[in-house]
Order: C-alpha cells, then structure tokens, then sequence
C-alpha cells in the first residue's frame, strides 16, 4: 500500500512504521536504500533523520535533569566556561530551557556545521550569530546552531563524549541500535546505512564517505576523534541532526513517550519529564517569531506541536494535537508524531523528497496519513 500512496512523489526510499504504547501496528517499506547496489530497504535500516535528533538530544539532557546535574534555567556559562553572550544584549543569561526551545537569539548567520578541530567558542564571537533585534526569551527563530551548545554544555557537566553519554543515557536503556554520526555505531549498522539523495544524485552517507570519516574532518582533512575535549566542539557528533537510526527504532521511542516514559516495562523517563516534553513553550501570536511558511507554530523542549489554525502544520489532515518532531536534510524528509489522546503514533522516513514551498511535503502527508 506505501508503495501506491507514493506512487506520483517517487522518494528512492521510504519506511513507515505505525504503533500505540504496546507495539508497533503496522510497518512497510519500499523502494532501495542504496541505487549503487539495488540494496532493498527495510525498516531496520539506519539513516540521518535531521532534526528528530534534537528530540533525542532532549530526552537526554531531561536525564542528566532528573539526576541534578543540569538546571533547565541556569545560565550556561558557568558549565561553559566562558561567557555565552548576545552582544546586543550582554546582561541577559542564556539558559538549556531557552537553547531547547529556540528561543536564545542564536541564529544560523554563521555555519553550524564545525570541522572535526572546530572551537565553538570562536565561532559564536561573531556577531552574525546573534540577533540583534531580540533578547534572549523574546523571540523563536529556528536555529540548528542552538544544539551544538547544548551538547557542549553536557559535554562539561558529565566529562564524557556527546555520542557515547547519548548512547548511555537514551539509545542503550532503549535497546537502540543507532549512533550520531555513525562514530558509535557497529560495522554492521553501518553497512545498513540508507544513502541519502537529492535528484537522483547521492548526497550524503554513501559507504565511502561512512568508511573515510564518522565525523565532518578537521580543516586538513584528518579525522582523529582523539582530539575531542569536553565542550571545546559540540557539534562534532552533529546534535541538531546526526542521530542515524531506524523507522523501527524511533518507534520505540514514540512508545515510551506515550507510555509516560516508560518502555517495555522498564522506565526510561519521569513522567515529570514527560510531561515537562509535552508541554509548548512558545506559540506563534503573530509577531512572536518565525514561522518557517507555517512549519513552526508551537514549540517546546526540542519538541514541535502539531496542529495549529490557520499554519500549515498538519501533514495528517485531522486537525488532531500531536507532538514530536519532523526531519528536513540531504533531501530526506522525516517524522516521529505520537497523539496522545489517541494513544497512538507514527515513524517514517523518505529520501530524495521534492522540497516543498512551505509546511509539509506530499510525501510527509502520504506518509503521515497511510493506508
């Protein structure tokens, strides 16, 4: 039935899986995950979901809250280590609750994307990385650049590497078989590895490009991971949009979150810290920030909300609340949506998805929507 209901939009790959708090539903896929090899798709393969990885990155940062070793509202710079300042507004702190939320006034005017040997310090001492129109808690502006500090700021209160404490404090307790930018996952994960494409043309996880380096590389083109420090380069394992995991993996993470933290039996969140997930932090008024054509309309701790009057936030059609968080990278499209009132949820993934003008693809509402 996938394969007809994206029969016009002809992604190269697409998965979906359907589930409620006990188990998945339903679960399709169709098309290849590689052209090179005519490698079938299924399910369990692992690609680069985009910005689902910023939900992940939250459910981790909610752990190490639960154990007290981070404040959702402390200023960051004491973590840090050095002053995370607007220029335009030096007196005002910027907290996790405000990073999560994209509500800092850090913009992407400058590249979030860091070479292996990459100082994020530096790199947030140019003005063009701030809005200088807004003070920090004023304004949404979607900003990938917001995760590398976050994954900077855990990086100084653990000691430990952003894709392995990720692993320790979510993929693991999930039985995940997933990594951020393939540095922690197996050889045979990798070998699963789903190719991303745009116009038929691959453009990112080929398994060259996996073998030469599981990071971006430094600036002379070397990738030795030896060189991580805590926090010095909080985007080396890509926190905004590297998670690399399955159509069937997230759903057990949409599970847990219906289950009020809990999967399988086993609890991996508070229900504290769920509900702390389902709740917006901010909600489009009109002049309180940007929208992205109507994508963004609610959001809150690295969660969007789903659906909002008058936005064009509603692959589903139904007008029904969800929560969760959508994908947009290398031409794949990607979602992860649970409704609660329902008890329901939905994991999908395509590539080589047409860009749309604004709000959601065909692609994403044929896969939202299923059978």
């Amino acid at each position: 039935m996938i394969a007809v209901l994206l029969a016009a939009a002809q992604p190269v790959a697409a998965m979906r899986v359907a589930f409620d708090r006990h188990g998945e539903t339903s679960a399709a896929a169709h098309g290849v995950a590689d052209l090179a090899t005519g490698r079938v798709v299924t399910v369990d393969d692992p690609v680069r979901v985009a910005s689902i990885s910023k939900l992940v990155t939250a459910i981790g940062v909610l752990r190490l809250v639960e154990q007290h070793r981070l404040d959702l509202d402390a200023d960051v710079s004491a973590l840090l280590g050095w002053p995370l300042r607007n220029p335009a507004f030096p007196d005002r702190p910027i907290t996790l609750r405000l990073l999560l939320s994209h509500r800092s006034s850090l913009t992407d005017g400058v590249d979030y994307v860091l070479p292996l040997d990459a100082d994020l310090r530096t790199v947030l001492a140019d003005p063009k990385a701030w809005d200088a129109q807004h003070p920090p808690g004023s304004f949404f502006r979607y900003t990938n650049m917001n995760l590398p500090v976050v994954a900077a700021v855990v990086e100084r209160a653990t000691g430990e590497r952003f894709d392995r404490l990720m692993a320790r404090l979510v993929l693991n307790p999930l039985q995940l078989d997933a990594c951020f930018n393939w540095a922690g996952c197996a050889p045979a994960t990798r070998a699963r590895a789903i190719v991303l494409y745009r116009d038929g043309q691959p453009v990112k996880d080929t398994p060259a490009e996996i073998a030469a380096c599981p990071v971006t590389p430094a600036r002379d083109t070397s990738c030795d991971l030896a060189r991580w420090r805590p926090g010095v380069n909080g985007a080396m394992f890509a926190p905004q949009g590297g998670l690399r995991i399955s159509a069937r993996a997230l759903a057990r993470i949409g599970r847990m979150l219906l289950d009020g933290g809990r999967l399988d039996g086993v609890r991996v969140l508070s229900r504290r810290s769920v509900r702390l997930l389902e709740t917006p932090l901010w909600r489009f008024d009109g002049t309180n920030g940007e929208t992205e054509g109507g994508f963004y309309c609610g959001y809150g701790l690295a969660v969007t909300f789903l659906a909002t009057p008058g936005c064009r936030d509603d692959p589903f059609g139904d007008g029904a609340a969800r929560l969760g968080h959508g994908g947009d990278a290398y031409g794949l499209r990607s979602g992860l949506w649970i409704d609660p009132a329902a008890g329901t949820g939905i994991a999908y993934a395509a590539t080589d998805v047409p860009a749309a003008d604004a709000g959601f693809t065909p692609v994403e509402a044929a896969l939202a929507r299923g059978p």
